[in-house]
């Protein structure tokens, strides 16, 4: 196994990870304390809960669509660290505004908020990932981009544990999250002090021979976000190898939002589980993605390759079918149970184990696809690269979202919606596959 654990001693590094982290842990605090104390302590009906979810995946998702190409532009243009800071900058604004929300139990506040973390996030994501191969070396990109999304899952799931236990239900049975909004106060500070210390990424002027394609975006900004979404689409997606591993990586996220977004009503109205539950199942899938990322890197040995993404996707497949069976098989209780109760059920693990390989197998099939991503590019265009990813990406979740809040609308069960994440895991590995022959044919595997 490559070491990359050095990286997190080394100043080109850390402060990224810890502001990432951050970042990540902010969004899930907020998100978590949100969703929770919308659906456990204001509605009280199973169809708004499971639409309340999928409209608040669509808001916080939009913005990667309609955005991504200017952040990408804006990463490659500018010095990357300096728009990292001015982005936290900015989430702590945006916290205000959301920690107001959660404070008066005051739903459009919170989803403007969320809204706005969608934004925060579409012009972080492209300088979290492009800045890697130009503060590390070619050998530890993999390795780092394993870091990062295992810190990532890791932050995800210390802010889901944290956001669900900052919703406070009172004895009378109200619900209230006033901890959660100083909580997330806290945290955006934090970030943007740890992004102080992120090293100068100045735009780079390589132009790498055997890496850079005529074909790939250029240089240059175009305000115009509809001209420059689709100018920035078309140009990546004409590459072959960026084409197929774009398409994996979005048949993936549109799957896992779908996942995600069901995991509030899957626990409450199939399981028959309180928010304590909830918070779990989000834990558990955390775990088990960054455990993946974890296993990839050692499997691949630091080698940027797709060769066990097939694999991976159907694995993921299988442990969702399992997922599926045992909530089609679950008799829930009078009333809802927190975790001790649950787990003691004879299916309780069961249960938890088929999360678990999910996100494990998840986390195994996605991070060599974006180590991929940012090294077969010129860094010059690495981040225009993400960003086009990123626009494929949200337009994907997007789309899963829509087609969820339709089958929950035509009464599709929230269980029965796992049967569509199912089959999206086999075109994932169709996907994953073509991109390993296309690298072998290519040479870049």
């Amino acid at each position: 196994m490559q070491n990359v654990t050095h990286l997190l001693k080394t100043r080109r590094f850390v402060p990224l990870f810890v502001t990432q982290f951050l970042g990540a842990f902010n969004d899930n605090l907020f998100r978590t304390a949100m969703v929770l104390l919308v659906i456990y302590g204001i509605y009280r009906s199973a169809e708004q809960e499971a639409l309340f979810s999928a409209i608040a995946g669509l808001l916080f998702i939009a913005p990667f669509f309609l955005l991504s190409a200017l952040s990408g532009q804006l990463a490659d243009a500018y010095d990357k660290a300096r728009i990292a800071r001015a982005v936290k900058s900015a989430e702590i604004v945006i916290m205000l505004f959301g920690a107001a929300g959660l404070y008066f139990l005051n739903i459009p506040a919170m989803l403007v908020a969320l809204t706005a973390m969608g934004i925060h996030s579409t012009f972080f994501g492209p300088i979290k990932y492009a800045i890697l191969p130009q503060h590390l070396e070619r050998d530890e990109v993999l390795g780092g981009t394993g870091l990062v999304e295992a810190g990532t899952y890791i932050a995800i799931l210390g802010g889901t544990i944290l956001g669900g236990l900052l919703v406070v239900q009172d004895p009378d049975g109200r619900y209230h999250a006033e901890y959660a909004a100083l909580g997330v106060l806290l945290v955006a500070i934090a970030g943007r002090i740890a992004g102080q210390f992120i090293p100068a990424a100045p735009p780079s002027t390589e132009d790498s021979g055997t890496l850079n394609d005529p074909d790939l975006p250029r240089p240059g900004l175009d305000w115009h976000i509809v001209r420059a979404s689709i100018n920035l689409v078309k140009a990546t997606m004409h590459v072959p190898r960026l084409f197929v591993a774009i398409m994996a990586i979005s048949f993936f996220w549109a799957i896992g939002a779908v996942l995600a977004a069901q995991f509030p009503p899957l626990v409450k109205n199939v399981f028959g589980g309180d928010q304590s539950v909830a918070t779990l199942f989000l834990a558990i899938f955390s775990i088990g993605v960054a455990v993946g990322s974890v296993i990839i890197n050692r499997l691949l040995k630091g080698e940027v390759s797709a060769r066990f993404a097939p694999m991976s996707a159907l694995l993921m497949g299988a442990c969702v079918l399992a997922l599926y069976g045992l909530s089609i098989s679950w008799t829930p209780y009078p009333e809802l149970v927190g975790t001790r109760i649950f787990l003691e059920e004879p299916t309780g693990w069961p249960v938890v184990l088929s999360l678990f390989g999910v996100a494990t197998f998840g986390g195994m099939f996605v991070v060599p696809l974006y180590a991929f991503l940012t090294t077969t590019v010129p860094k010059s265009e690495t981040a225009r690269t993400v960003a086009a990813n990123n626009i494929v990406n949200a337009g994907a979740m997007v789309l899963s979202a829509v087609l969820l809040a339709g089958l929950l609308k035509l009464g599709v069960s929230v269980a029965q919606t796992l049967l569509l994440v199912a089959a999206g895991t086999i075109v994932s590995a169709w996907l994953g596959r073509k991109l390993h022959l296309a690298c072998l044919e290519a040479g870049c595997a």
